[in-house]
This record gives structure tokens, C-alpha cells and sequence, in this order.
């Protein structure tokens, strides 16, 4: 690596908060925001769907998938950030971390295609990262992708089953965009038999007990609720 990227990498370090960490074994660290996640249309009482993991928007936030992100230290640090990344990836393209810096960082800044732009290219070289998937399908739902929104949530718990977070997502896709709240009721079955922390299961079942009370879903507004 040249003494220019080794001093750009520096930079998006010190710029960057934990979402910036390297992406290895252990999954990485979400957008500012927190884990994606995303937020139920209104009418779902908060603590519904998973606490903030999704930054608000796009993610789940509380009490539905999440809204707009909360950016540490305002718009002008992302955009530096966004710069930085973007010269680490036009030198090294296949630096993975600084794809996936790149994507939270529009993340953040609620630049939806962006994202899944820089998403895809981290997924090109990782494609089993189920974080990453779940950040895109974010984007995706945001986007009105349902469709492609539920199919990285799929897919990222068939790769690591214990990941609640893109189950819940899933289930909210279900219940909320494609007005199906048969499936939406198995997917969060599956999260209240297979959560072991705890952190999801209630939600689930609150989830699961507002759908029923309704009857279905109730009907989602052309922009989910910020």
C-alpha cells in the first residue's frame, strides 16, 4: 500500500466512529443510526419491531424499522467521510471495509441509491455478510424495492440464522408492503423460537398481537412515517 492510501486510511479512521471498524468474523459495526431495521407504518406502538438498528428512515427505528439517521457530528463530517472513502475505493477497489464505509456513509446521509451502489460492490467481494445484505435491503425498502428489500433480508438469515435483525425485517416487509400477514406471522414465530438474547422476541410478539388485533396490517402511506 502507498504512503498516500496508508495516510487516506488514517484519515477515515480517525473521521469514521465504529461503524468504520473492520469487517472480519464478527459482524460490523451500523450506520450511525444503529443496525438497520425498519420502521412500521403508523399505527404500530413503539417497541413493535426491534430498537433502533436500522438508522431512522430506512432501518427499523423505535418502534419500527428505522428513519433518518442520526449523524455524529453533522452533515459536513459524512461528507468528508464519503470523500475519503471514495479515494480509498478508486485506489484499492477490492478494500472491502471502505466499500462498506462508503455505503453506511450514504446510509447515513439518506443518499439511497448511493448506497446500494457501494453495498453491492462490498457484497461483490463478500457476498455472505448478512450486516451488509441487511443495510442494503434497508435501502431497497426505502427505495420501494420490496422485492429486492425482502429478498437480502432472506437471504442474509439463511446465511447466519441467528440474525434476528433481517427476520424481523422480513416479517415487516411481509405484514406492511406486500400485505401478506401470513408470512409475516411466521417470520416472527421464527424470531420469538430462535431469539436467544431476548432482544427481539418480545417485539415479535407485540408485533404479531397488533396485526391480529387489526385483523391485517394496517395500510402504510406512500412515504413510511420519519
Amino acid at each position: 500500500m502507498n504512503r498516500t492510501l496508508v495516510a487516506l486510511a488514517a484519515a477515515l479512521a480517525i473521521l469514521g466512529c465504529k461503524k468504520n471498524e473492520p469487517v472480519t468474523a464478527a459482524p460490523i459495526a451500523p450506520p450511525a443510526g444503529g443496525v438497520p431495521t425498519m420502521p412500521p407504518p403508523a399505527g404500530m406502538p413503539p417497541g413493535a419491531m426491534p430498537p433502533p438498528s436500522m438508522p431512522p428512515g430506512g432501518g427499523m427505528p423505535p418502534g419500527g424499522m428505522v428513519g433518518a439517521p442520526n449523524v455524529p457530528g453533522g452533515g459536513a463530517g459524512v461528507e468528508q467521510r464519503i470523500a475519503i472513502a471514495k479515494q480509498l475505493v478508486a485506489q484499492n477497489p477490492k478494500d472491502v471495509q471502505a466499500w462498506i464505509s462508503l455505503g453506511n456513509d450514504y446510509f447515513d446521509s439518506r443518499q439511497l441509491q448511493a448506497a446500494v451502489d457501494a453495498y453491492a460492490k462490498a457484497l461483490e467481494l463478500d457476498p455472505k455478510n448478512p450486516d451488509v445484505l441487511t443495510y442494503q435491503g434497508v435501502m431497497y425498502r426505502d427505495l420501494g424495492q420490496y422485492d429486492k428489500a425482502l429478498a437480502n433480508f432472506l437471504k442474509a438469515n439463511q446465511i447466519a440464522p441467528m440474525h434476528m435483525q433481517s427476520l424481523m425485517n422480513a416479517g415487516v416487509v411481509y405484514a406492511y408492503d406486500l400485505k401478506d400477514p401470513k408470512r409475516a406471522e411466521e417470520a416472527w414465530l421464527k424470531v420469538i423460537a430462535n431469539d436467544k438474547t431476548g432482544r427481539y422476541a418480545g417485539q415479535a410478539g407485540a408485533a404479531i398481537a397488533e396485526m391480529r388485533q387489526r385483523g391485517s396490517p394496517p395500510g402504510v402511506p406512500a412515504q413510511p412515517p420519519r
